[in-house]
């Protein structure tokens, strides 16, 4: 069977976003995944992998993995692979820097008339090394008994200068035992975290905590802790918790964990502008380390001026605690990015944007690439350690951050099955960008019963495909669900799209003609549905809350009416994802209280 130049062009975009053949001949339905190995073989796509990083290209897959609903075991083993081939990379990328630093030592010699320098002996690997199964008589289960602070020296030799930076701040006496960091994301940190914290327990014998916004995330942190101790100390780490043979104990939680509060140790917190509820989750993380000799670690991407965590971050909670303190002055954004500086409330605050990354020797990132693949104010907040001032927003993110939840909980919903919502019915949004080759849509289960939410089951992107790949894509979620609505803006790219799905599906399709009224309508609507509580996503989809935050009050251009806008160009074109999600529950009547009086459907 032929296809398409388009089809072929959005395989090739899987392919170097590292998806697997089989999962892009199931993603773009072809009849046989060995189409796709001709294409790599044919159009050499190989070659192009091989000038990304591999790094980054492992990075890129975790992140894909981790964002996936309801992973299932085969996709979590992959993770565990993926983490391990990412701290394997990182001591052969070490050995190799060793190699070239000892080629040179001797050629140097050599040319100046010397005795060539001994080579490097790194400790022997196998069993017979510290921590090792080889040893005589029964190794103790996780066995550290042995192991010095230089065995992590290989470990320390991969990091780059920032991560140092924060290792530095913890052993110097002059810096309190709270640490708090603002970070652009992709840059390392929970792989650093995570050494940090098992040389901690190793050589001290000290609780280490760990807690995340999701347990999927927490996981990711246990996962890099056995890897590096397999890896760097040639010692095998087994349970959950871990708990060392110096009785060091090792807790992987997430924030709605009921245990963490009778643990004592180390805390780490991730991620916890993006965490609900900081407040009271601070004061958790406050007991667990109440004895002075125990440190705590905040380190996350900023979120919304709105969070709770934003006053922790700026200082404001603790000058807001008393009078006295109301005029300190704390240092600025540009002194944290300058190697980091002591506070008032003792805390040692550091910023690293994705620039001072790179600066500091990170090698895995292009920063201009990112520029233009992201949104000027989503990559300003992503990658720039700047937050969104809601202030003049629509959708405040305090409102938004409660819709975020773990689904997980939607036992009703599984992605994986070839039905994933059964027989109940979802409504389809769909939004062209206006001025960039790409589009949005979203599945919505919309409520059946009172008091249940809208939840938005999926969202796909499509970016550098022409209106018939839409449609194709499209109606493959027609065969997977039983949909009875789709909106569809007919505006650009998306006439032609609603030509076809007219077509295709007379009776669910529906046009949206954008006017200063109909857009009121959809914003109105929106503000009604999520000022009432009655919508919820996945909370790993960041850039949702960003999206709807991204929606402003305006008049009109004549001055005399009130009308809503938002970025729909390339600079602001995040708004996408609120319009799609509009363009589902719009298809809900602005008066909802009337009740749906009946669930039956005619099978087609």
């Amino acid at each position: 069977m032929a296809y398409s130049e388009e089809i072929r062009n959005a395989a090739k975009g899987l392919y170097l976003k590292r998806w697997l053949p089989r999962e892009i001949a199931q993603e773009l339905s072809l009849n046989s995944v060995r189409v796709v190995y001709q294409w790599v073989e044919k159009y050499a796509w190989d070659s192009l992998l091989s000038e990304i990083q591999l790094e980054d290209a492992i990075a890129l897959r975790v992140q894909l993995l981790l964002n996936r609903e309801k992973k299932s075991q085969a996709e979590l083993d992959e993770l565990d692979r993926l983490i391990s081939q990412h701290v394997r990379l990182k001591k052969e990328l070490l050995q190799l820097r060793e190699k070239e630093v000892g080629l040179k030592e001797r050629e140097a010699a050599i040319a100046a008339g010397d005795e060539p320098p001994e080579p490097r002996r790194g400790r022997k690997s196998g069993g017979q090394s510290k921590g090792g199964k080889g040893k005589k008589g029964k190794t103790p289960k996780n066995n550290v008994g042995e192991l010095l602070p230089e065995d992590f020296q290989p470990f320390l030799d991969t990091l780059f200068g920032y991560q140092l930076r924060c290792r530095e701040a913890m052993h110097d006496p002059e810096v309190p035992r709270t640490r708090n960091i603002l970070k652009s994301r992709q840059i390392g940190m929970t792989y650093y975290f995570a050494g940090e914290a098992l040389e901690d327990a190793a050589l001290t014998g000290g609780n280490q905590i760990f807690l995340s916004a999701t347990r999927a995330q927490a996981e990711v942190f246990r996962s890099y802790i056995i890897n590096i101790a397999r890896e760097f100390l040639n010692v095998e780490l087994s349970g959950n918790p871990i708990i060392l043979s110096n009785g060091a104990e090792l807790h992987f939680l997430s924030t709605n964990s009921n245990s963490a509060q009778s643990r004592s140790g180390n805390v780490y917190i991730d991620e916890y502008f993006w965490i609900p509820g900081f407040t009271k989750l601070s004061n958790v993380a406050s007991a667990m380390a109440t004895q002075t000799r125990w440190r705590k670690t905040y380190f996350s991407t900023p979120s919304a001026k709105a969070h709770p965590g934003y006053g922790f971050w700026t200082g404001d909670d603790w000058k807001n605690g008393k009078d006295s303190r109301k005029d300190v002055e704390f240092p600025t954004l540009d002194d944290y990015r300058d190697g980091g500086r002591v506070c008032p409330d003792r805390q040692w605050r550091y910023a690293i944007t994705v620039e001072d990354a790179v600066a500091s020797g990170c090698n895995l990132i292009d920063v201009d690439e990112l520029r233009d693949e992201y949104a000027d104010e989503v990559f300003r907040n992503l990658f720039m350690c700047e937050f969104v001032d809601d202030e003049a927003s629509v959708f405040k993110f305090g409102q938004l951050e409660g819709c975020g939840v773990d689904t997980e909980l939607w036992e009703d919903f599984d992605p994986r099955a070839a039905r994933p919502f059964g027989t109940r019915e979802v409504w389809l949004g769909y939004d062209p960008s206006r001025t960039r080759d790409n589009a949005t849509l979203v599945v919505v289960a919309p409520p059946l019963l009172s008091g249940e939410p809208f939840r938005v089951l999926e969202r796909h992107r499509w970016r550098g495909l022409n209106f018939q790949h839409h449609v194709a894509e499209i109606a493959k979620i027609f065969k997977r669900y039983r949909v009875t609505y789709i909106g569809v803006d007919i505006t650009g790219i998306g006439a032609g799209v609603f030509d076809l799905l007219k077509t295709k599906f007379p009776r669910e399709a529906h046009a949206i003609h954008y006017s200063v009224e109909s857009k009121n309508r959809l914003v109105l609507k929106m503000i009604d549905v999520v000022e009432a509580g009655r919508i919820s996503w996945d909370r790993l989809l960041k850039d949702i809350p960003l999206a709807f935050m991204a929606i402003k009050r305006t008049t009109t251009g004549s001055g005399n009416a009130m009308t809503f806008k938002a970025g729909r160009d390339a600079t602001t074109g995040h708004a996408d994802d609120f319009f799609a999600i509009s363009h589902a529950v719009i298809n809900e009547p602005l008066d909802h209280t009337n009740k749906r009086t009946s669930t039956w459907a005619i099978q087609k």
